[in-house]
């Protein structure tokens, strides 16, 4: 597209804005609608009229200007609704939209999330998908409206799902090439641009994303904005050096790469400044799209409640027109792609916990979109390796906690940084030990004690060749941070028994007893205590841990050696909040979904002592030439059993002789007795 195309581009969005603008301010007050709908779309105009108003606002170059309050004021504005204050009362919550809209409240409901949804892309500058969403909603409203007359039929929910329907398919293209564009692409960036130009002492910069901004964001940057620049530096210094030895330690070749996927959440930009810096002198530049950084959460239920909004248009069809446009984009920026060298990740914890409830009004997928979204996400992520190889590029994620954590905030801040800089040496030589231990090893079986349950066999890998070869990788703080694991991928065939927690929290949701029966290696059967029925159990576990697959094989086995983050989280009384990142580092944990090795089987791997590490694939990973559609699952989760729930863990010879490795929650093979001191320095 030529500058002269470009231009008049800009000049037909921007007609079209005003027109549908100009429509959507005539709603409030018309008389040509049912009455039942007036408040709705009242409401739909109100929230329309409003983003017009934050346009101006940015345009005008307000945003600099603003005092804090009115950064706020406005930013409160835009969220209101589904506050949990106010979201009883709120349509995008789908039980009241139901209860006020009858037969259409799903459909409506689905188009208030999708407007509500504008903001970040306004922020973002991504007009047209701006546009396409206030002419939606002119659309749907043209739909209900009617020249006075009682005779006039309403439109039949079928008429209004076709609407929506068709705009997501005719618009799939512009916003598959917006999502890929912002991931690969460094122009352009908003978030590099923040974190760059902003006076990071002043926390009105929180605002410039348009994303939700809370105590925890405001707080956050209050804190680091506080510390000396020696520990912002062994933040950032920490987590690009981690990306770093993780291209190093791996064999790939770093000096290809243009890019860098930064990925972290508002409130950490002095850290993110002197990490540009870093990657800089590492020949990356930044990418980062809407969904890269992620701001305060307004309302967990709303996203709970959102979360299978799909269901209102997921078929065959619509599927194929997504993996279309992805390739599509992909083409368009193949270059870009290639020189993306993968994500670098800030994650946060903390959060205060949230159990869902189940509304028999939000949308769900029926199960046969069940089966179309896992052959969706299949495709998908085979698309996006065509383009973005896998075997070239790497990751790291390093977590920090957020005030909402409560009072031992501060403590928990720096006992974290302490724990993301652990002796990588001590802990390289120690896991040494354990690994030449289980490498004699036919299987490991791990039990547990008091109220934990868990009964499993697992059985490893083979050794033709010990003095070269070795089953578990001594994983140190590189890609994940931070230190303190051995893992492998197990043999499926001889894996049996049940994994069982009394609770644990995986992906921001809580488990109460949580159970994982395994059969050669794959789920036979599962359960939770968290809902009154047996149904919403095993519901809520496949969708969030199986992601509606009907089973999943045991990817990993590993055994966390991090003692320290153990006793600190205990001490603090916060280990139900670590994020798996750290949790998995605290005991022995089992990952159900893709190996570690997931698509990077053949590239050929080391430990620090030489030694080649073979097992990498299971009888699943091992179709990938052959039935690749069978071979991967793209989905890995760490379930991790806590050293106080752990009776025994135990590496059988084949000859039966049985070599202790944990027991009673305490390390007990020769060697590993220094993982044991911070238990007797708590």
């Amino acid at each position: 597209m030529n500058e002269m195309n470009e231009k008049e581009q800009k000049e037909i969005l921007n007609e079209r804005y005003h027109l549908v603008m100009e429509r959507i301010r005539e709603i409030p007050g018309e008389q040509c609608l049912r009455e039942d709908f007036r408040d709705y779309f009242d409401k739909m105009a109100e929230f329309a009229m409003l983003l017009d108003d934050t346009r101006s606002f940015l345009e005008s170059g307000s945003l600099e200007k603003a005092s804090l309050e009115e950064l706020q004021e406005r930013n409160r504005a835009l969220y209101a609704d589904i506050r949990p204050g106010h979201y009883g009362e709120s349509y995008g919550n789908p039980a009241y939209a139901v209860r006020k809209l009858g037969e259409f409240g799903q459909e409506l409901c689905w188009l208030y999330a999708e407007l509500r949804g504008l903001t970040e892309y306004l922020y973002q500058g991504e007009v047209e998908l701006v546009v396409a969403g206030l002419e939606l909603l002119a659309e749907v409203y043209a739909a209900f409206t009617y020249e006075w007359s009682e005779n006039r039929a309403l439109p039949s929910t079928e008429d209004i799902r076709k609407t929506l329907y068709w705009y997501v398919s005719d618009y799939a293209e512009v916003r598959t090439e917006t999502e890929v564009r912002q991931t690969v692409c460094p122009e352009g960036c908003l978030a590099a641009d923040i974190i760059r130009n902003s006076d990071l002492n002043d926390v009105r910069y929180l605002y410039a994303y348009g994303k939700y901004v809370d105590e925890n964001e405001l707080e956050t940057a209050k804190y680091l904005a506080s510390l000396p620049e020696e520990t912002i530096a062994t933040m950032a210094d920490t987590y690009t050096e981690g990306y770093r030895i993780g291209f190093e330690v791996t064999g790939k070749d770093l000096s290809k790469k243009k890019t860098v996927n930064i990925r972290y959440h508002i409130g950490f930009e002095r850290m993110m400044r002197r990490a540009l810096e870093n990657f800089a002198k590492l020949g990356l530049k930044p990418v980062a799209g809407a969904v890269h950084v992620t701001g305060g959460i307004v309302n967990r239920q709303y996203e709970y409640d959102h979360k299978d909004d799909r269901a209102l248009f997921w078929d065959r069809n619509y599927m194929n027109r997504r993996l279309e446009v992805l390739r599509t984009a992909f083409e368009k920026y193949r270059e870009d792609a290639r020189g993306y060298a993968g994500p670098a990740v800030v994650e946060t914890f903390g959060e205060k916990d949230f159990e869902p409830v189940n509304k028999k009004e939000a949308l769900k997928l029926s199960g046969e979109q069940n089966k179309l979204w896992v052959e969706f996400r299949s495709q998908n992520q085979a698309i996006t390796r065509e383009y973005i190889i896998e075997e070239e590029r790497s990751f790291t994620i390093i977590a920090f906690p957020v005030p909402e954590v409560g009072p031992v905030f501060r403590e928990l801040f720096d006992e974290t940084i302490k724990l993301n800089t652990l002796d990588y040496m001590l802990y390289r030589n120690v896991q040494q030990k354990l690994i030449d231990a289980l490498d004699t090893a036919d299987y490991c079986e791990i039990r547990g004690c008091g109220d934990n349950r868990t009964d499993l066999k697992v059985s490893l890998w083979k050794l033709k060749n010990p003095e070269k070869e070795t089953i578990f990788e001594n994983c140190v703080a590189d890609v994940n941070i931070p230190v303190g694991e051995v893992f492998t991928s197990p043999v499926l065939e001889g894996t049996n028994g049940i994994l069982h927690v009394t609770k644990v929290f995986l992906n921001g949701l809580e488990y109460r007893n949580l159970a994982i029966t395994f059969e050669d290696g794959m789920i036979k059967d599962y359960t939770c205590d968290n809902f009154a029925s047996e149904e919403e159990n095993r519901n809520f576990v496949k969708e969030n841990i199986l992601f509606r697959r009907e089973t999943l094989p045991l990817g990993e086995f590993a055994i966390g050696t991090n003692t320290t983050a153990y006793v600190m989280a205990r001490r603090l009384n916060v280990e139900a909040k670590l994020p798996i990142l750290i949790a998995e580092k605290t005991g022995p944990h089992f990952a159900v979904g893709d190996t570690c090795y997931s698509h990077t089987e053949d590239v050929t791997v080391y430990n620090p002592d030489g030694k080649e590490i073979v097992a990498k694939e299971n009888s699943r990973s091992a179709l990938r030439n052959t039935r690749p559609e069978e071979a991967y699952f793209n989905c890995h989760t760490d379930i991790t059993i806590p050293y106080d729930e752990l009776g025994s863990l135990t590496a059988v010879q084949k000859d039966g002789s049985r070599i202790a490795i944990i027991e009673n929650g305490r390390f007990v093979l020769p060697g590993t007795e220094p993982l044991n001191e911070a238990f007797e320095n708590k």
